[in-house]
């Protein structure tokens, strides 16, 4: 096991790093910009190095700035979190060539899932269950009309380089194709540097399923369920739950074993997850995260598991300390993104924090760096927290989601809380009878 290693992140997902590694005997190194000198996870780790100026570009996303910041400290090893160099494999590769191991899997691995092409073409070849679209790129307008009627109307154009919801654009007919592929490839090119696009058969009322997996990077690799995560916003998630409330044992088993299959024929390494949109009980990949995902905790409620704790044996050479027969779910968990924003339109909403008082009891857990005083910079993403409960079954799971929101209180900044009060008392999120465009209707007959 590693004696140090340096988190390459901040808020809530840096302190959840810090906290495993203290209970595991690891010494962790917290980096920051100037902005997040007061910042909790700064506090709590055992070291903290200042990286660089506010600009994430200047200081989170410094490929030079982390390396020295490992060397000055003696961290053997990075862990990314998510978001910023999760999953960058440039960045992996640097810290390979300076002997520095990434908590992650291969450069190649990431390389290969962070090209939308190349992921379902690889996907494809390990078995995995896809959406109906182009076989690669679509480089014209003329290709794109074609293969639109090849497929069949509604389809979307999506940058293969995307992510987070950017470069996506819906066609419905063939009279709105020339602009969605021609914003597509504009979007994906000013956002991610590669206009590129590819078309996919749309699909009219699919929940998001993702099933979390873990491999050892030596052939070996298990499933740990599936999120259900159809409650989204312009494409970012707003609640998770685990399991799916759609999803039956059998329907588990078959597409658990498709993709833990397929993660061990490629040796992956550490915790990865594959995304699916899910209609009519079948499965369709849509990519794979090669990170650990923001909705993690709700996997690790039923399954009692540290999947950091995972990522850090794993990455040590460590095997994994359970096997797909010891992983039965344990009752139901649910997660909401608590955001610091304004409704009705989601305006990113920085501050100071007056007051802040986490929700306690049995099967709550609130992950979040806020303390009374703390100053939300305008940087960085508007996520401030995530609130978990678990209970015995799913409408446990509602009821102690209900009370906790309740007893959750953040002054001084205007927050998302009350669209998840609002959420559930709706009849499709009590029964879970909702896809993923939902929620959009919803906030437009609601929030408008």
């Amino acid at each position: 096991m590693f004696d140090k290693i340096l988190i390459a992140n901040r808020g809530e997902i840096a302190l959840r790093v810090v906290r495993a590694c203290r209970e595991m005997g690891v010494k962790s190194v917290a980096v920051h910009s100037t902005a997040d000198s007061d910042a909790m996870h700064v506090r709590m780790a055992d070291e903290a190095i200042c990286i660089g100026p506010p600009s994430s570009a200047q200081s989170y996303l410094s490929f030079a700035s982390i390396i020295a910041a490992c060397e000055i400290t003696g961290a053997q090893a990075v862990h990314p979190g998510y978001g910023f160099l999760s999953e960058n494999a440039a960045f992996v590769q640097a810290l390979e060539d300076h002997d520095i191991k990434f908590i992650g899997p291969t450069a190649a691995d990431i390389w290969t899932m962070g090209d939308k092409i190349t992921a379902k073409d690889t996907m494809k070849a390990l078995g995995v269950p896809c959406v109906p679209g182009s076989a690669g790129g679509v480089p014209t307008l003329e290709d794109a009309q074609r293969i639109g009627a090849e497929v069949g109307y509604p389809v979307i154009i999506k940058a293969t380089a995307g992510g987070g919801g950017r470069g996506m654009k819906v066609a419905q007919t063939a009279a709105d194709m020339e602009q969605a592929f021609h914003s597509a490839r504009a979007e994906g090119k000013a956002a991610f540097g590669n206009d590129e696009v590819y078309i996919e058969k749309y699909l009219t009322t699919p929940r998001h399923i993702e099933i979390q997996v873990f491999g050892d990077g030596k052939g070996n690799a298990v499933h740990l369920g599936e999120r259900d995560c159809s409650l989204q916003r312009r494409h970012q998630k707003v609640l998770e739950e685990a399991p799916g409330p759609c999803i039956t044992p059998e329907l588990r088993e078959r597409i658990g074993k498709v993709c833990s299959d397929a993660v061990a024929k490629i040796n992956y390494a550490g915790a990865g997850t594959i995304e699916f949109l899910f209609e009519n009980d079948e499965f369709y990949f849509i990519e794979m995260n090669t990170r650990l995902q923001v909705e993690h905790p709700v996997t690790e409620a039923i399954f009692g598991i540290d999947l950091v704790r995972e990522q850090l044996r794993v990455a040590s050479g460590m095997p994994l300390s359970f096997t797909q027969d010891e992983l039965v779910i344990n009752g139901h968990s649910i997660e909401v993104r608590i955001n610091a924003e304004k409704l009705p339109d989601f305006r990113p909403c920085p501050g100071q924090i007056t007051q802040f008082h986490a929700p306690g009891g049995l099967g709550v857990r609130m992950d979040s760096a806020l303390y009374d005083g703390y100053r939300i910079p305008p940087y960085y993403d508007s996520l401030i927290g995530k609130l978990i409960v678990h209970g015995r079954d799913r409408p446990e799971a509602l009821a102690r989601l209900e009370r906790a929101l309740g007893e959750l209180i953040v002054d001084g900044v205007d927050t998302t809380i009350p669209l998840f009060h609002a959420l559930l008392a709706e009849e499709a999120v009590q029964t879970g009878d909702y896809n993923i465009h939902w929620l959009e209707h919803w906030l437009k007959e609601n929030l408008a």
